[in-house]
């Protein structure tokens, strides 16, 4: 089944994080038929840069970048009745507003502009307390009056239907501000197939839709496990979902261009930064264990039958707390006695500084990445990073730099700095929580009208639950096995939720899968994966798309913005896995993957 002679409405992304590529925007308008163009810009990390930017001038706390896209594309867009919808409002979506009517005027074009607001909580942080709303940490289990802590924001994420609402008025472009990144996907379709707030397993489909081209080319063939089935990464085509009146869709992407859209792009970009497989959104939960995907075409895959169920009666709510200050600096340690060489620079160090006791966190990591028969100097290099944490900015500034630059010629042979001294600066908290929905209203602006919009978990809807069919595995495969890196037979894809990660795992056969799900257990991954063992894990069965999903909790502290890790999105964790070596059956083994190349 494909979505040829159904009405469809095209739905365009052209930007997957703040500082995405310029004339992508452009690429889109002029590179085929499309109906919406929208944009993602809000990951977690940038909230917390559009507050530094708010923080130093009150006009800002918008994407700048999303304005230079909107003058390329502004006069084909009213040209061919394309919609443009984006979370681009950031912190300031009325400032945005505004300064896209101003440059409208300037081009002398006659553009009708909304925004939507009702998403920050600071100015009611303290009532809504009082009423009983206790921001409990998702993450740590910590309520957040007693943590001491007092968010600079505090921004709800907010659903698709004041995006309906707005594009129900005639916008030609929505600002919108803290939304869930599918509520861009959801609002649009929403308003053209005139879905009702009870169309769950429509909205199910259209939030699938969402989350999948939320992160731009990633769906089309970028940080894709199994790379070279990739015929070119050569301008990387943006997606597209094309979106049918029962929210099933198709993902392709412009003609002539790079990457690839597949059914294992797809099945990645789905497990990408997820928890469990009930996806929740404010307007329905998307259940990602019903959905079936199958390539219909080239660079064409169809995804359908996701169900929905009725949407939680809370918000999630992202705040972002100024959390101190930090610095770090990373030395080189080359040759013989690595280990002694890190304990004696760093005894030596904090006994400096007055003891680690001195600073709020300290974290000491050698990384070892020397060999004992190194050919090049290089090839000898370990690296010993230092990080600190204090609410004194001079401690973590400038005199922890100074310590370390004074014992320059008093330690350890080969002293080297592979980073240079720095002042530090201010790091910013990531604070996940919930808020009941009864507290939050969506406003959207047009002109002089104002429209208010209640969350669906407010309307008297009758409850609905989702359906799963049951699926039967296929028998687990036994005989033979060789030892081979796991990446051979299995794709993954890891992020960032918060201070969690995730690590989703799929298989290509039927067979593969039903070794998966036998053997890769929370245990078994943390055997693989030592670093992992000191925390949580957690896993979450998707046997419709043949995966798995691991949730690693704590393993990033507070957040990207505050950890001192240097992968602090866990972005490289999915290939860390897939470079371990396991004993699997030869019958799972793909043929281009022999033990020779393995």
């Amino acid at each position: 089944m494909t979505s040829q002679n159904k009405e469809i409405l095209r739905i365009a992304n052209c930007s997957g994080f703040y500082g995405d590529k310029l004339s992508a925007a452009r690429d889109m308008v002029e590179g085929g038929p499309i109906d919406v163009l929208t944009g993602d810009y809000l990951a977690e990390l940038t909230m917390s840069i559009l507050f530094s930017k708010k923080r130093k001038d009150p006009n800002e706390g918008y994407v700048g970048t999303f304005l230079k896209q909107v003058e390329d594309v502004l006069r084909p867009c009213l040209e061919k009745g394309i919609k443009i919808v984006s979370n681009a409002g950031g912190l300031n979506p009325e400032g945005m507003a505004k300064a896209v009517e101003k440059m409208a005027g300037e081009m002398g074009l006659e553009c009708k502009v909304a925004y939507i607001d009702g998403d920050d909580l600071i100015p009611r942080l303290k009532s809504l307390q009082e009423e009983g709303e206790t921001f409990t940490n998702i993450d740590t289990g910590s309520a957040l009056a007693q943590s001491g802590l007092r968010p600079a924001t505090a921004n709800a994420y907010l659903g698709g239907w004041g995006i309906k609402e707005a594009l129900d008025m005639g916008a030609d472009i929505v600002i919108a501000p803290r939304v869930t990144d599918a509520a861009v996907v959801i609002g649009p379709a929403a308003w053209k197939f005139g879905w009702k707030r009870d169309d769950f397993d429509a909205l199910a489909g259209a939030v699938a839709a969402g989350h999948l081209i939320e992160c731009g080319t990633q769906v089309c063939g970028g940080n894709y496990a199994f790379f070279e089935e990739v015929p070119s990464f050569h301008n990387v085509g943006y997606p597209i979902a094309e979106i049918e009146a029962d929210g099933s869709f198709t993902v392709t992407k412009h003609p002539g261009t790079g990457g690839l859209v597949s059914e294992g792009t797809v099945t990645a970009q789905l497990l990408y930064e997820i928890n469990s497989p009930a996806y929740k959104n404010p307007d329905v939960i998307s259940h990602f264990d019903t959905l079936k995907i199958e390539e219909v075409g080239r660079d064409r895959v169809r995804v359908s039958g996701c169900r929905g169920s009725t949407p939680p009666s809370s918000h999630k709510v992202c705040m972002n707390i100024l959390g101190g200050y930090r610095n770090s600096m990373e030395l080189l340690l080359t040759g013989l006695d690595i280990e002694k060489k890190a304990k004696i620079f760093t005894d030596v160090l904090f006994e400096l500084m007055g003891g680690k006791e001195a600073f709020d966190e300290v974290s000491i990591d050698l990384i070892r990445t020397d060999k004992e028969e190194a050919m090049r100097n290089e090839e000898a290099f370990a690296s010993l990073r230092i990080s600190v944490k204090s609410s004194d900015p001079k401690l973590a500034g400038r005199i922890f730099s100074a310590r370390i630059i004074e014992l320059a010629l008093a330690s350890y042979p080969g002293f080297s700095g592979r980073t240079a001294p720095g002042a530090g600066g201010p790091f910013i908290i990531h604070w996940p929580a919930l808020v009941e929905s009864r507290h939050i209203t969506e406003k959207v602006h047009m002109g002089d009208q104002t429209v208010d919009i209640l969350p669906t978990s407010q309307l008297d809807l009758d409850e609905k639950l989702s359906q799963k069919k049951p699926i039967e595995l296929a028998p687990v495969p036994s005989g033979e096995t060789i030892e081979i890196p796991l990446g051979r037979v299995f794709g993954t894809r890891s992020g960032d939720k918060g201070g969690a990660a995730n690590i989703g795992l799929w298989a290509k056969s039927d067979e593969a899968y039903a070794w998966a799900f036998k053997h890769l257990t929370a245990e078994k991954l943390a055997d693989l994966m030592p670093d992992i063992a000191p925390y949580r894990v957690e896993r979450f069965d998707l046997p419709n798309i043949r995966a798995v999903n691991f949730m690693i909790y704590g393993i990033l502290g507070e957040g990207v913005a505050a950890n001192d890790r240097i992968d602090g999105q866990a972005k490289t964790m999915g290939e860390y896995l897939r470079a371990r070596r396991i004993r699997l059956p030869k019958s799972i083994i793909p043929s281009s993957s022999s033990p020779l190349k393995a």
